[in-house]
């Protein structure tokens, strides 16, 4: 079920019946800048047709910054928060204290957040666990549907086989294209929301209306992008102003193969005893190739510069990278990492 008004699209979000906006505002970022700035995006947001708003209750203060500056918009958007708790008690205490940030009687979705080792799924599902803290809200009215977020699209199309989940959030850009393969069709099966996020993987992609558009191009509903200002919102709605079509759609899927061939899911799996941010190389190294950086990501290279260019003389792992040993895909990091510091002239 499709619509448009003006430029943007409305599907409706799965098995809920609400008809979301193809773009949503990502507020993650929004305790980084001016409270009169935020209120400014999201008004401007709302007042340009975008109906999806998603924060968690671990992303600083970005629930308050909600019910400060939309709260009294409450009935003209679908709200999406998270809570990363594992245990029943910690989890309900959670969801209480975001209702009263946000300054609203019901959260739309109530996803558990961060979901990326099987043992972690599991203590979310015991009977102590925090999916009992979201069933127990959305019975009391307070939630109405229940969502799961991860960074392993293959675990997540497991994890939502048993038709528990109302609605799953997950990577899907230029960069991390991973999972259409298997989670985008499980989910569309089971008719539950699709919500993609990082369409700009954290600021590495560019050009921004390509890295918008592929997503826009997949079978989703909605699009979390992490605005902080209207200016970014308008960008944003620029790059949805007109449908994919074919041929684009085609070029943009030969595209995220390429920038894709990195293989990481960004599950962060590794660790780095150089504390270098080795999912952000793995994702940003075709992609900085390719079409260079945006700010953020020059930016990015510029601070951890010193600790890429030490991985190479590091003796622990000179043997047997210990990066790697943890990796689920077995991925050749110290090589991408080296070649990086050869490109930042190491």
């Amino acid at each position: 079920m499709l619509g448009r008004l003006g430029h943007m699209r409305y599907t409706q979000f799965g098995k809920t019946g609400f008809r979301v906006s193809a773009l949503g505002f990502g507020a993650m970022n929004l305790p980084g800048v001016p409270l009169d700035q935020a209120r400014e995006a999201l008004n401007y947001a709302l007042d340009n047709g975008i109906n999806y708003i998603d924060t968690a209750a671990g992303y600083r203060n970005s629930e308050e910054i909600l019910g400060e500056c939309i709260s009294h918009r409450r009935s003209e958007f679908f709200l999406a928060t998270k809570t990363a708790q594992r245990k029943y008690e910690d989890a309900r205490s959670e969801i209480e204290r975001s209702l009263s940030r946000m300054k609203t009687d019901y959260i739309d979705v109530i996803q558990i957040h961060y979901v990326n080792y099987p043992q972690e799924f599991n203590k979310v599902m015991e009977e102590d666990g925090a999916y009992r803290a979201a069933l127990e809200a959305r019975e009391a009215g307070k939630v109405r549907w229940i969502g799961i977020t991860g960074h392993r699209p293959e675990l997540l199309a497991k994890w939502i086989s048993d038709g528990k989940f109302d609605q799953v959030l997950f990577h899907l850009s230029l960069v991390q294209p991973f999972a259409k393969d298997d989670l985008v069709p499980t989910a569309t099966r089971l008719n539950m929301g699709k919500t993609a996020m990082k369409p700009l993987s954290g600021g590495f992609v560019q050009p921004v209306d390509k890295a918008i558009r592929y997503p826009y191009s997949q079978d989703v509903h909605t699009i979390i992008s992490g605005m902080t200002s209207a200016a970014e919102v308008k960008q944003n709605l620029a790059a949805m102003e007109r449908e994919v079509e074919p041929e684009e759609r085609l070029e943009l899927e030969a595209l995220s193969a390429e920038l894709g061939e990195h293989n990481c899911r960004r599950c962060n799996y590794c660790s780095c005893p150089l504390e270098i941010p080795i999912p952000d190389v793995m994702i940003s190294s075709a992609v900085r190739e390719k079409f260079g950086l945006l700010p953020r990501g020059a930016a990015f290279y510029e601070k951890h510069k010193s600790k890429i260019l030490s991985c190479a003389d590091y003796e622990p792992c000179k043997e047997k990278p210990l990066c790697e040993q943890k990796c689920p895909y077995h991925l050749p990091m110290q090589r991408t990492i080296q070649e990086t510091a050869a490109h930042l002239g190491g």
